[in-house]
């Protein structure tokens, strides 16, 4: 009995536990299975890709400068979407975009600086 691609169906020559006839027929079977996973995450990547450029729109002025919630969601920002943050000493929380992050002021102002 010979054995059949996963994919096409072909018959398969060469090793004995080969699933696949070609590269192709291997990669679009794998990206058939993980297709909703790798939604999500292109969909996650996106939105961080976004964000990350909308806080690099901002011109900083020795790695910082300050801007309103009005502004950065009028460039749609997206709030749940961050990398990472960052916690000093006395307790203030930066939310971070890879190396670019932003701290909540008082009054719906935002710091937004660059890590270096």
């Amino acid at each position: 009995m010979k054995k059949k691609c996963e994919e096409c169906g072909e018959v398969i020559m060469g090793r004995i536990d080969k699933k696949f006839c070609s590269d192709g027929c291997r990669n679009a079977y794998h990206n058939k299975v993980n297709k909703d996973s790798k939604n999500l995450i292109r969909n996650i990547n996106n939105r961080l890709r976004k964000n990350y450029k909308v806080l690099d729109s901002f011109r900083l002025k020795d790695g910082k400068t300050r801007t309103t919630k009005t502004r950065l969601l009028d460039k749609n920002f997206d709030f749940d979407f961050i990398t990472n943050l960052y916690t000093t000493k006395k307790g203030t929380i930066y939310y971070f975009v890879y190396d670019l992050g932003y701290l909540p002021l008082d009054n719906d102002y935002y710091m937004i600086v660059k890590r270096e």
